[in-house]
């Protein structure tokens, strides 16, 4: 029998969710999405519980990604609005979690995958780390007006515009030098580092850090408006998403046309 795709595990006062399908750099299926909004469902219902760790198995991703092959059943507007709206639901989940989360990213953290990691409190990763969203490289698509937010957050509006229009993958030492990782540590130090910044978080007083990250996350709140529903529609309803689509499943080089 195999294993689940998503793993959800205690360690005293901490929860670990391990995204488990190694054979595809942990791309990300619609039950491993709803299982992440479960976890962490569990961990906000849980007071004994008081920081949740991610991270992916077999040592080559975090999580590289949506699986694009749930991409070739997509239509209309509609499809891809939905999609962007369902993953809004999932990320936002992540981010209003009211205990601290960390991200352990090892190897790649790519496209969705950097959209959960951006949605943790910390992200540690090891020098061989890349993250980024490629999507001009790759599918053609775009993200949510709430995912673009959380990029800038982070990065600034520079920054951001030339990771999305360059499809850069940052690697490790750029990533903490921009902020987009707290440490960079080594592949074999890097869960036993996370889980000892996690035991040392959960020793504190959880209402300060509870109040914390909410009072935070208000100030944030602005960047986080629903719309930009015409620009999700331009970009899924194009013809180059179902060029990247079909290049990425036939492993070849996408021909945008920008139409």
């Amino acid at each position: 029998m195999s294993e689940p795709e998503l793993l959800f595990e205690r360690d005293g006062p901490l929860a670990i969710v391990t995204f488990n399908r190694p054979h595809a750099r942990n791309a990300m299926t619609w039950a491993m999405y709803d299982g992440l909004v479960a976890a962490c469902e569990t961990v906000d219902a849980d007071p004994e519980i008081r920081v949740l760790i991610l991270r992916g198995a077999g040592g080559k991703a975090f999580v590289a990604g949506t699986d694009i092959s749930q991409f070739t059943s997509f239509r209309t507007a509609e499809d891809g609005i939905e999609y962007e709206r369902r993953m809004d639901r999932v990320v936002s989940r992540l981010e209003s979690v009211t205990k601290p989360t960390i991200a352990a990213i090892e190897g790649y953290a790519v496209g969705g995958g950097a959209g959960i990691a951006l949605a943790c409190d910390l992200r540690y990763c090891t020098p061989e780390s890349k993250i980024g969203i490629p999507i001009a490289r790759t599918l053609g698509n775009c993200l949510s007006m709430a995912n673009y937010a959380r990029l800038v957050d982070l990065l600034g509006p520079g920054r951001a515009k030339e990771m999305i229009f360059r499809a850069r993958l940052v690697e490790a030492e750029e990533a903490r030098q921009a902020g987009l990782v707290n440490e960079v540590v080594p592949a074999e130090r890097l869960y036993e580092y996370v889980r000892a910044v996690a035991l040392e978080i959960a020793e504190h007083a959880p209402i300060t850090i509870r109040v914390t990250k909410e009072a935070i996350r208000r100030l944030q709140a602005h960047r986080r408006f629903e719309g930009g529903e015409d620009l999700i529609a331009m970009a899924y309803t194009s013809e180059d998403f179902r060029e990247g689509v079909t290049a990425f499943l036939e492993k070849r080089k996408p021909v945008f046309r920008g139409r």
